[in-house]
């Protein structure tokens, strides 16, 4: 999944404190914050039997999920800047544990809408881990070396969605012949899930974990004018756009590959589901030739190239069949994996001291996730598959074109 990464102005205190045991749990809180994203994936097939649902009906689940971004990012900014960095993930992990916990509840009245309001409390706790963490990762060592530590630790976040599927097709989407009756097979997962969370927010809480000291000159809140301002880069503005297509097309792609796969293969959901995990374990691997393509090639290029790609690959698959048509649409998860870290780079690029701010517009554009996957369920209602991943050809097709012109800069008064 997309985590922003963001720039922070701030002076490392560590009193001669070691790094290791704040990456640790950072890497932790990477994990949980991919796999719980990614679990969504597996909950959609499921509420769409449970329930009887249709697609778009069934993509709430994602739309109620990302809608967070929207809501609570800048709010959340503000809380992880009166509280401090440990305290904010301590909250993040303690209300993320509420919310699987409310899965108990629902589960036990077999409620769709009461399933989509524990979601949203446990993606409230999301969104607090990612804006207390992100800054964090960066000020844990030397500067020079951030943008390493920052995607080591998105890696391990790779893990956990690669597991996630996996977790799902074998403790959720194995009763799914249950589901039409109860949701019993959803709440012990979540019920297991939010205790593990729980644990993790003490053992953040007694940790000592290196102190970070602000510069008020630097995080002091911009005037009107310079709120202003901010809007006249139009890397930036053409980079929101671009956030909100890219997360779109790529949560849209995973939230309904396994119903597209058991179609497709003519097999049920549990089985399809595993394939689900090599589309985001594409993730990890790309993250791995995207370092060493992004030493070689400029990152607008590389952007390009991906993206393009993910048009072609899109398009090949819909006009085809069986594993063809499987293996082609995974592999977009191959192409994901370089972009929202290119989209970011060039949107801030040039901004200087309004790059803290514009982070947190970026964050809002994650909302993404929640309006294209409705979107293309809504198409798949109507029309079916081919037409409905027009959608996502399109967003894939922005964010080329933002490789090729968008990401240009022009910087207020030029």
């Amino acid at each position: 999944m997309a985590f922003v990464p963001v720039n922070s102005p701030m002076a490392n205190e560590t009193n001669g404190r070691s790094y290791t045991p704040a990456l640790i749990v950072l890497a932790v809180l990477y994990f949980m914050m991919g796999f719980i994203t990614c679990l969504n994936d597996t909950l959609v097939p499921f509420f769409k039997t449970g329930f009887t649902l249709n697609y778009a009906e069934s993509a709430l689940v994602q739309f109620y999920f990302f809608l967070t971004y929207a809501v609570m990012s800048i709010p959340a900014g503000k809380i992880v800047e009166k509280v401090g960095y440990k305290q904010g993930m301590v909250f993040g992990f303690a209300i993320a544990g509420i919310g699987a916990l409310l899965f108990f509840p629902a589960a036990l009245l077999h409620q769709y809408q009461l399933f989509l309001g524990a979601l949203f409390v446990l993606a409230i706790g999301i969104v607090l881990l990612q804006v207390a963490a992100n800054p964090y990762i960066t000020l844990l060592g030397k500067p020079d070396t951030a943008s390493s530590r920052l995607t080591l630790i998105q890696g391990v976040g790779s893990i956990g969605t690669t597991v996630a599927p996996l977790f799902g097709a074998h403790f959720i989407l194995s009763r799914l012949s249950e589901s039409n009756a109860s949701s019993d097979a959803v709440s012990m997962p979540y019920l297991a899930i939010g205790g593990m969370l729980f644990l993790i927010a003490l053992v953040v809480y007694f940790l000592a974990l290196p102190k970070v000291a602000k510069d008020e000159m630097e995080l002091r809140q911009p005037n009107g004018r310079a709120r202003q301002g901010i809007h006249t880069f139009r890397n930036l503005n053409f980079g929101l756009v671009g956030i909100f297509m890219y997360v779109g097309a790529e949560v849209a792609i995973g939230t309904f590959l396994t119903n597209y796969v058991a179609d497709r293969l003519d097999i049920g959901e549990h089985s399809a589901n595993n394939y689900v995990a090599f589309y985001w374990g594409g993730m990890l691997v790309g993250r791995l030739i995207g370092s060493v393509l992004l030493k070689l090639f400029k990152p607008q290029h590389v952007l390009v190239f991906a993206a393009g790609s993910a048009v072609a690959l899109i398009l090949f698959s819909v006009f085809s069949s069986g594993y063809l048509a499987v293996w082609t649409m995974i592999s977009v998860g191959l192409c994901n994996s370089v972009m929202f870290a290119i989209i970011f780079s060039l949107s801030v690029q040039g901004l200087g001291r309004y790059t803290t701010q514009a982070s947190g517009l970026l964050s809002t554009a994650i909302v993404g996730g929640a309006v294209i996957p409705y979107l293309q369920g809504v198409l798949i209602d109507v029309s079916g598959w081919e037409l409905a991943f027009i959608l996502p050809m399109l967003c894939y097709a922005y964010v080329c074109y933002y490789g090729l012109y968008g990401y240009r800069v022009r910087s207020p008064g030029s």
